[in-house]
């Protein structure tokens, strides 16, 4: 079974940066499914995160030479999609509601929470993937530790020592951000 966070491998990144365009096409499919996952935590409504999905895809099939680290796809997609709902967010009709100010702090905030959302994505994203899995079949899922232990194919004391990383590391990254916004 696949694993529905899985971005592109490296090889593909590098591929695609080099210029060849299959792999930038493959590139492009293959980040799509997390992309537009990513713009609907993020943006207020559907229509938007569906243009930001788009608008972040056609970034990278343009600007691919403009990311640095070829295992930074993810973190580089994510700030590309943050920054267009952010954008969309902005542009936001304040005629469209009866109460403009009301509505307009309450659009944003949903917007703000949405972000810290998106952070805690981004963050998990970021794990490496043995410690992410432990932490979504144990933390987002609600799986028992029996249970993702079997699953994972690991002792529940090593089911257990990753979940502990994972949760510590996703605790560091996750106070680092706030105290930086």
């Amino acid at each position: 079974m696949a694993d529905r966070t899985d971005w592109p491998g490296e090889a593909l990144v590098v591929a695609a940066q080099a210029g060849d365009l299959d792999s930038l096409t493959a590139l492009v499919a293959g980040s799509h499914p997390n992309v537009r996952r990513f713009a609907h935590s993020l943006c207020a409504s559907r229509e938007d995160a569906e243009d930001a999905a788009q608008e972040a895809l056609i970034i990278l099939y343009r600007r691919i030479g403009m990311l640095r680290a070829s295992g930074a796809l993810a973190s580089w997609m994510f700030r590309i999609v943050r920054n267009e709902c952010l954008r969309r967010a902005r542009l936001m009709p304040r005629e469209r509601a009866p109460l403009p100010d009301t509505a307009v702090m309450s659009a944003e905030d949903e917007v703000l929470r949405r972000l810290e959302a998106g952070r805690v994505a981004e963050a998990i994203a970021a794990l490496p993937a043995d410690q992410r899995h432990v932490l979504i079949m144990r933390d987002v899922q609600g799986h028992s530790g029996r249970t993702a232990a079997e699953a994972l194919g690991l002792s529940t004391a090593a089911m257990k020592s990753r979940l502990h990383r994972a949760r510590a590391a996703l605790q560091h990254t996750l106070g680092d951000t706030r105290a930086h916004h």
